[in-house]
Order: structure tokens, then C-alpha cells, then sequence
């Protein structure tokens, strides 16, 4: 984890933007958090210490120091024009976010055309961080991290160019990295390669010898490290015959998927090299249960199959960003006492593995399964009762271009202050819901105030979208403090399944009550669709993930027959994870999307008729999974699209979609507030598409996610402009 124990450099991140704190206190902040994370693990024996630490995002780091910022940041420099591509600026808006392959973390995404020309003008940034390395572990221990060029290229947004073209630039200036970091003498240098797991990485064998011929030839011991699945059988054979010193493969996958990787078949059936060295990605690195006897086995079948055990390297299966710090800081209840392993744990387990003296905790991690939720689900609960144009027709009528928002309103100071309160017992759950109540007025007010068409209650009482269900649910343990960094400063609690998923309780019909009874605008009820609470939580390992998703289908269910008993003619389900959740091999595909579009067909199937279900996706490539978003049958989508140049909307164009689209209309990630112009611009050139022809009032202006991270005085003259902008627009089009 990147952010410190106690997130000591997301609060040093936002006292920085605050203007409350300078440059030099965020580094000082910054390089304490890394020398803290890099100690622990030479305290705990581990030998090789990845130099990790970014004050945002790694991959953005790697376009900062090989001077690969696009023309419209040109005119800055330094901590200005690194935070511009990742915020925005006045007149430059931020690089595009995307979700790191399957995970929850989003990562910048590199803009490279003709006109990148690499420059290491910024790397002395990095080489200092390598400096600083190695005088806290010491030479022999501290390992820089390189995001590779492979992965940078081919996760990275092209236009106009190859891949080819991009890689014949950027290797020169990788080979001139690796000559400093030679210079420095390195004992090895891990470059990061998880692309290769991916489908697509199949067709670009050629290009990864020839790079790595090239790399190769600066003499520096390089770790290919490949991360968070297994790799195809062709890109398995191409790796071991590159001229690297070690291979680093994943051999736990996806926690709690229907097949497990394939890393041991794969030596199996191929071999691996004597001359190279192998990293065994044993301990799991995106799960927080404790180390079984699987890692043990998996090293013994290595040394079965002719693997050298002098040649074994024993090492997470990714980064353990995806994990808690340490669950020494958490009160556990007895039922999951010595079963779970968040980072700190996992070194433990790391350095017992490694010397053969692995204490295993008990292979039963989770509480039985007594009845399967799969089997007792009729085929009639995955469909409304009516079709879409018909059910339409039923649903509220909305001006055209109508305005909403997303859910959340500002987190303020206020808000956490009651909420403090109400753990430490300083108030009652009464005072606290009053307190919560005049929140939700707030928001509504301001909302009726500014003239939007349809409204939210603000999310006041929710944490985070996921752990506020999770803190409902039967099933889930709630840790205080198990943070992951999501982005930059923004971190999450993911809550733990450990048991079977089930709701006691309506979770959150009494807030929707309060805000529907202050106005005579419909109020969306809000929900986290299945399929995001079981990504964006730590599910268990001893029951598929589709069981976990229909388990918590079900719950959802009731909850939104209990909203539409209470009057709620509008309800949105977001279920961003649907896309983060896609296996890394397009082969395996159609398994998970039945599934994942089952749990949220059989969540909102029992809606009413009249009732629209609306649903939201953000931060990832929607593109190539229209027909499986058509297939959720929600009436409204609404989507990210400030960041991403309307690439979703012409997909959904050419794909023919025709039901109620909501594209985001402006960044919420970012200070800037955007012009009434800006925003009808946008929706300009998403009628110039043909989406929607002729259905204005299907059309909606909506900021492209929640906003929660951001201020009041931000907000309201966004929403102003919105507001404005659906003004001129309805008196354009008449």
C-alpha cells in the first residue's frame, strides 16, 4: 500500500491542493510514506524490495518521467503540469482514467500520437527515488520498478499511430534509463509487464522479443514481471525464451474465479529454462485471507516438474496495493481471528513460504454453505414484466434534455464530524439521523432551487457505495482500517464477505422517504448493483464469485421492492465494476457476462412497470461490451464521458442504442467549473452522432460520476451551468 498506514499522503495530498501546505512538505510526506513501506519489509526479511511510492499514479508517473505529457500541457512544468494531466487545468483537461485491467485501481491513461516525442528531462525524479532506495535497504536489496514499455504503449490511447511507431521512440529513452540505473549499480530492475496477460498480447510476440532483445543490451539483471492472471500458452513460450534473468509469473488469478490460472500447466507442459530464474507468484496479492496450504503446494509441484528450488523466487502474485497495510490494526470478531493476511501479513507469510516453515491457517476460510442461490432462482425472476417501449410510455415524463446528478453530494467536514460523533457514542443514532436528515434537505433544496428535473438525496450517510452496503449486509465484516488507494488522495474500505449474503433490514428506504417528502420532483432511490459490491469487496475463495453475486442479487431484490412500495418511480443501480470484472482472456468472457448481467437483471427484474431503473458505468472501456449493457435492460444509462472524447457515445451510436442515455457532461475529478457553453458543446456533438434521434427527452445532462469529493462552492455553479445549458438547449432544437 502507497498511501501510508494511516493515509498520512492522501491527507498531505489535499492539504497540497488546498493551498495549505507547499511543495517540499508533500515530498518530506511522500518519501516518509515509501522509506515506512520499504523498512517493514526488510525488518521482515524480505530480500528484493520493489522501490513502489507514487504521489498519484504510477503509470502517470512513467509519462512524467519519459516527458510524454500531450501539446496542451506543453506550457507547464514540474508538480504543475504532473497534477494538470491528472486534475485538469483551465483550457487542459485531465488525461482519461481508466480501471487497471480487472481491478479496482484506476490508472492515467498515456495519449500518445506523432507528435510524442520522449524526453528524460523529468527522470531524475525517479533515479532519486531509486538513490533513496538504496540507502535505506541498501544497494543489494532495492529494486526500482519500471512500468513497461509494452504495457505503457498498448494500454495507452493511440492515435494516428502504431504501436510500433510509439515503441521505436520510447526504447531509446528505456535504454538510456536502464544505463543510469546501471550506473547506480542495481542488483536488477523489475519492469512490469501485466499486458502480457491479456488476449491481445498474443499478437504483439514480435514486439515484445524485439524490445526486450533491445533492453537487454544495457546489462542490467531484468525481473519480467507479469501480474493478475496467468498468460497464454504462446506468449508463455515467447517470454522464457527472452533475454531476461527472471520471468515472474501469477500462479493465484482472480480470487474466487470459476477456473483457476493455468501458470502450472504452462511449466508443465512447456518447461521452464534452467539459465533464468523464476518469480512465483504464490502469496495472493488481491485477496485478504490468510495463506493456506495452496502456495506451500504450488512450490512443491514446481520442484516436481524439474524447477530448481535455487531458482524459485518466492513473491506475491501482484502488487499488494490491492491489500490493507496491516490487520494487526483491526479488531477482528473471533470467527475470523488468524484467517486473515492484509500486506504486512503477507510478508510474514511471504519469508515463512520461502524458508519451508509456512504456518497455514485453516483451509476452512469462510462459514458453510448450507443452500445455493443459484439453484433456487426461477428463470422468470431475470426479465421485466414489459418491454421497454411499452413500459417507457408509463414511466415519469421529463422535459427534453432533462438534469439530474449521479447520487452523492459533498462529503464536507460537517458530515464526517457527525459521523465521528456517532461512533464515539457522542450522539444517539436518533440525533444522528436528524442531524443526516437536514443534510438531505440541504441537497434537496439546492437541487429544487437550481431547477433539476429529477433528484438524489445526496448519499449524506454513506461512506463509500460499497462498504455503506456492506455495513448492512449479513455476511460482510467491516474493518476501521482497511483502506485502498482507488486513485490519487481517494481511498476505500472494501468490506469482507466471509458468510452468505443476506439482508435483515430495508438499508435504505428511510432517507429516500425523508427526501421524497421534501419536494414534488421525483427522488432517485440508490443502490450499488450486484456485481460492483462483490468487485469492490474482498469476496470469499471457497464459493464462486457468481454464487457471491446472486446472493447479493437477491438482497437488492427486496430492497427495491421495498422503494417501490414506498413510492419510488425512479431508481438507480450502478453497477460501474460490470467491465472491471471482464476476464483478462476474451475467451472466458461470455461465462462471466451471462452471469454478471443475470445479477443485475435478477436485482431489478421485480421493479414495477412504471418504475425506471436507471444504472451508471464509468472509468473503463464500455466499448466492447454493448451487447451485454443493452442486455441489463435498465431504462437510463448514464456513463463517464467528460475524460474519454466520446468514444462510448459513438459505440452506442453505431450499436443502434436506443433507450435513455445520460452522458456525463463534465469531470468530476476535476476543480474546474465548466461553462454552460462547454456543456452544450457536448451534448451538440453527442446528437450529431444520430444517438437517440428524434428523443430529445431521452437525452440527459448529468455530470459524468458522483460528487463527493468535491466542494459546494464547485458544485452548485456546475450544476447551475448544467441547468442552463438543457435552457438553450431545449429553445435550440424548438
Amino acid at each position: 500500500p502507497r498511501v501510508g498506514a494511516r493515509r498520512e499522503l492522501k491527507f498531505a495530498l489535499e492539504s497540497y491542493w488546498k493551498g495549505n501546505s507547499d511543495e517540499k512538505e508533500l515530498l518530506d510526506v511522500l518519501h516518509g510514506v515509501e522509506q515506512q513501506a520499504w523498512n517493514v519489509q526488510r525488518q521482515k526479511g524480505v530480500d528484493l524490495i520493489g522501490l513502489d511510492g507514487t504521489l498519484y499514479d504510477q503509470v502517470l508517473d512513467w509519462i512524467f518521467y519519459l516527458g510524454l505529457a500531450p501539446e496542451r500541457f506543453g506550457h507547464l512544468q514540474g508538480f504543475e503540469q504532473y497534477f494538470a494531466m491528472a486534475r485538469g487545468t483551465t483550457g487542459a483537461p485531465a488525461l482519461d482514467m481508466s480501471k487497471w485491467f480487472d481491478t479496482n485501481y484506476h490508472y492515467l491513461v498515456p495519449e500518445l500520437d506523432a507528435n510524442t516525442r520522449p524526453s528524460l528531462e523529468n527522470l531524475q525524479a525517479f533515479l532519486d527515488k531509486v538513490l533513496r532506495g538504496q540507502q535505506t535497504v541498501g544497494k543489494e536489496h532495492a529494486v526500482p520498478l519500471v512500468i513497461g514499455p509494452i504495457t505503457l504503449v498498448h494500454m495507452g490511447k493511440l492515435a494516428g499511430v502504431t504501436s510500433k511507431d510509439v515503441l521505436n521512440k520510447l526504447l531509446p529513452a528505456y535504454a538510456r534509463m536502464l544505463k543510469c540505473l546501471k550506473d547506480m549499480d542495481v542488483v536488477e530492475v523489475q519492469i512490469d509487464e501485466p499486458f502480457l496477460c491479456k488476449s491481445a498480447a498474443g499478437s504483439c510476440k514480435d514486439e515484445l522479443q524485439w524490445t526486450y532483445e533491445t533492453l537487454s543490451k544495457e546489462g542490467v539483471p531484468i525481473n519480467l514481471c507479469t501480474y493478475y492472471d496467468d498468460v497464454c500458452k504462446d506468449v508463455y513460450e515467447a517470454l522464457v525464451g527472452l533475454p531476461v534473468e527472471k520471468v515472474s509469473l501469477d500462479f493465484c488469478g482472480v480470487p474466487g474465479a470459476l477456473e483457476p490460472p493455468c501458470t502450472l500447466d504452462l511449466i508443465k507442459t512447456c518447461g521452464f529454462p534452467s539459465d533464468k530464474k523464476l518469480g512465483a507468484g504464490v502469496i495472493d496479492g488481491r485477496s485478504v485471507w490468510a495463506e493456506d496450504e495452496t502456495g506451500a503446494q504450488a512450490l512443491d509441484k514446481l520442484v516436481a516438474l524439474g524447477v530448481s528450488k535455487e531458482k524459485i523466487v518466492v513473491q506475491p502474485s501482484c502488487p499488494l496495493l490491492h491489500v490493507p497495510y496491516d490487520v494487526e490494526m483491526e479488531t477482528l470478531p473471533p470467527v475470523l481471528q488468524g484467517r486473515l493476511a492484509f500486506a504486512v501479513q503477507k510478508l510474514d507469510e511471504l519469508v515463512a513460504l520461502a524458508s519451508g516453515n509456512a504456518v497455514r491457517a485453516s483451509t476452512k476460510q469462510q462459514t458453510t454453505k448450507t443452500k445455493s442461490t443459484i439453484g433456487s432462482v426461477d428463470p422468470s425472476m431475470f426479465s421485466r414484466s414489459m418491454p421497454f417501449e411499452e413500459r417507457r410510455k408509463l414511466q415519469p415524463s421529463n422535459p427534453k434534455f432533462p438534469t439530474t446528478t449521479i447520487g452523492s453530494f459533498p462529503q464536507t467536514q460537517e458530515i464526517r464530524r457527525l459521523r465521528f460523533a456517532l461512533k464515539k457514542g457522542r450522539i444517539s443514532e436518533e440525533e444522528y439521523n436528524k442531524l443526516i436528515d437536514q443534510q438531505i434537505a440541504h441537497a434537496i433544496g439546492v437541487q429544487d432551487g437550481l431547477g433539476l428535473d429529477v433528484l438524489v438525496h445526496g448519499e449524506a450517510e454513506r461512506t463509500d457505495m460499497v462498504e455503506f452496503f456492506g455495513q448492512q449486509l449479513d455476511g460482510f465484516l467491516h474493518t476501521q482500517h482497511g483502506w485502498v488507494q482507488s486513485y490519487g488522495s481517494r481511498c476505500v474500505r472494501p468490506p469482507i464477505i466471509y458468510g452468505d449474503v443476506s439482508r435483515p433490514a430495508p438499508m435504505t428506504v428511510r432517507e429516500f422517504k425523508v427526501a421524497q417528502a421534501l419536494t414534488s420532483k421525483p427522488v432517485k432511490g440508490m443502490l450499488t448493483g450486484p456485481v460492483t459490491i462483490l468487485n469492490w469487496s474482498f469476496p470469499r475463495k471457497d464459493i464462486s464469485r457468481k454464487e457471491q453475486a446472486f446472493q447479493l442479487a437477491m438482497s437488492l431484490r427486496a430492497e427495491v421492492d421495498d422503494l417501490q412500495a414506498n413510492g419510488c418511480v425512479c431508481l438507480q443501480m450502478d453497477d460501474p465494476a460490470l467491465r472491471e470484472g471482464l476476464p483478462l482472456k476474451q475467451e472466458r468472457w461470455a461465462q462471466y457476462l451471462e452471469w454478471a448481467v443475470q445479477a443485475f437483471r435478477l436485482a431489478t427484474a421485480v421493479a414495477k412497470p412504471e418504475v425506471q431503473i436507471v444504472t451508471h458505468l464509468c472509468y473503463s472501456d464500455f466499448g466492447d461490451i454493448l451487447e451485454a449493457i443493452d442486455g441489463m435492460q435498465a431504462d437510463v444509462l448514464t456513463i463517464e464521458n467528460s475524460r474519454s472524447g466520446d468514444e462510448m457515445i459513438k459505440c452506442l451510436a453505431k450499436y443502434g442504442y436506443n433507450r435513455d442515455l445520460g452522458a456525463g457532461v463534465y469531470d468530476v475529478h476535476s476543480p474546474v467549473v465548466p461553462s454552460a457553453n462547454d456543456i452544450v458543446s457536448r451534448i451538440e456533438m453527442m446528437i450529431a452522432t444520430g444517438l437517440l434521434k428524434g428523443h430529445h427527452d431521452r437525452i440527459w445532462i448529468n455530470p459524468d460520476c458522483g460528487l463527493k469529493t468535491r466542494q459546494w462552492e464547485e458544485v452548485i455553479p456546475s450544476l447551475r451551468n448544467s441547468v442552463m445549458a438543457a435552457t438553450m438547449l431545449r429553445e435550440r432544437v424548438g
